[in-house]
């Protein structure tokens, strides 16, 4: 949806998973949305050096979140929550169920 207005489709698939999940991780974004892993990375390496994103290191993973400092975060943020409302409804309760925790041991499905 946002992709004549950013340039891309996978700019809007990160910023979209970011918002909806609070960070995210290149391979994470990459397997949510079955796209290529490069295409990915090279958009997450733009937005961090705009200023939109922030990253730090946590082993050998480097999670993405917002940046705080970035001046028009609040419009962004209103404008990414105005598209994940056009999402598929699917597809929006996947990207907000973040489940991350393992399941405990003979517990079914």
């Amino acid at each position: 949806m946002l992709k004549n207005l950013l340039g891309s489709a996978n700019r809007e698939r990160v910023l979209i998973f970011i918002f909806a999940r609070g960070e995210g991780y290149a391979r994470d974004i990459a397997s949510f949305f079955k796209t290529g892993l490069d295409p990915i990375q090279k958009q997450l390496d733009r937005l961090e050096s705009g200023g939109i994103l922030a990253s730090r290191e946590v082993g050998r993973t480097r999670p993405y979140t917002f940046n705080p400092r970035y001046p028009l975060l609040g419009e962004l943020k209103q404008l990414l929550d105005k598209t994940l409302s056009f999402y598929p409804s699917d597809v929006r309760e996947r990207l907000v169920m973040n489940r991350r925790r393992p399941r405990r041991r003979g517990k079914p499905l």
